[in-house]
């Protein structure tokens, strides 16, 4: 859902976040979340998405510097205070309350006039709110992306690969698993958090006209870069809402398009017999990542503006 906040002007250089909550279903949770982050002074929250099939909201929200971290703690502390991971089952890999939590610089967007912090100023972001989150919160922190401190973690997915219960059983005693920052134990309920720096991505879905899950996951396969598939491209199949779907994270839209990955994914299904019910971005994308069409060629769910990063940052802080 929109959740646009009034116009605050700053001249201070801005920062994006998009935390992914480890919580889709209790409208309390996900509510009391979204005011920790509007109660940081100077915070515009852009955008509450979520979902219960994932079982995972997503937030997106804007600040400078200062702003911007203090607002991705209190996230992390109010969702470790309401959210028990060892009653969490949904259909995303989740590690933690508050499962990720990136930084992401808008320095190649048109703002409007307003200043926009880059990749350092974010790297540094991850750096802070990581320790705070491991010193004040007892959260073990894995950072990733640009901000990894390990090459094997530019990607998340060796740490999070079997998720919560086997981070849990396994970060004592493998090294691979070894946080950057806290004790090498997950807490009992929150369990851990990857906080990173990363570039603007596109979070994308398809939804296929059948239930087989294994269609889904199959095209995935195809289509992602580490099967030979598209370029800068990560892929999971799912079964959501009844139907199957093809999850993506679009690492750079520039190279490889939401069109291009609907195209993509409606030819593999046809190939298996399958038809394409819908698509859908999760969060907001930039602006040159959706085609004017796209509410009718990519068979989106909501019109094209409610996903548009651009406006919703200018228009919370009073940028024409």
């Amino acid at each position: 859902m929109a959740t646009v906040e009034p116009a605050r002007r700053t001249d201070q250089p801005l920062v994006e976040c998009v935390p992914n909550l480890s919580e889709g279903r209790d409208p309390d949770v996900i509510s009391a979340v979204a005011d920790a982050i509007r109660s940081v002074e100077g915070v515009a929250l852009l955008d509450v998405d979520s979902d219960p099939w994932h079982h995972r909201t997503v937030y997106t929200f804007v600040a400078p510097p200062p702003a911007v971290a203090e607002a991705a703690f209190a996230l992390v502390r109010e969702a470790a205070a309401r959210i028990d991971l060892a009653g969490h089952r949904g259909e995303h890999p989740r590690i933690g309350a508050a499962d990720v939590v990136p930084f992401v610089p808008l320095d190649r967007l048109d703002l409007g006039g307003l200043r926009a912090a880059g990749v350092d100023e974010c790297v540094r972001l991850a750096d802070r709110v990581g320790e705070r989150v491991a010193a004040e919160l007892g959260i073990p922190v894995f950072l990733y992306g640009l901000a990894a401190r390990r090459p094997d973690r530019v990607v998340p997915a060796p740490f999070r690969r079997g998720g919560f219960e086997a981070l849990r059983d396994g970060i004592a005693r493998d090294p691979g698993l070894a946080p950057d920052l806290g004790e090498r134990r997950t807490h009992p309920t929150a369990g851990a958090t990857a906080v990173g720096a990363r570039p603007l991505l596109v979070a994308y879905n398809v939804l296929l006209d059948t239930d087989d899950v294994a269609v889904a996951r199959g095209i995935a396969r195809e289509i992602r870069t580490s099967s030979g598939g598209l370029p800068a491209v990560q892929a999971l199949g799912f079964r959501v809402a009844e139907r199957a779907q093809v999850s993506t994270n679009l690492l750079d839209p520039a190279v490889t398009s939401p069109a291009r990955v609907f195209a993509a994914v409606r030819a593999a299904a046809a190939s298996r017999g399958v038809g394409v019910r819908s698509s859908e971005v999760v969060g907001l994308a930039p602006e040159s990542a959706l085609p004017l069409d796209a509410r009718d060629s990519l068979l989106l769910d909501e019109p094209r503006e409610a996903f548009l990063l651009e406006p919703k940052i200018r228009r919370a802080f009073g940028a024409p």
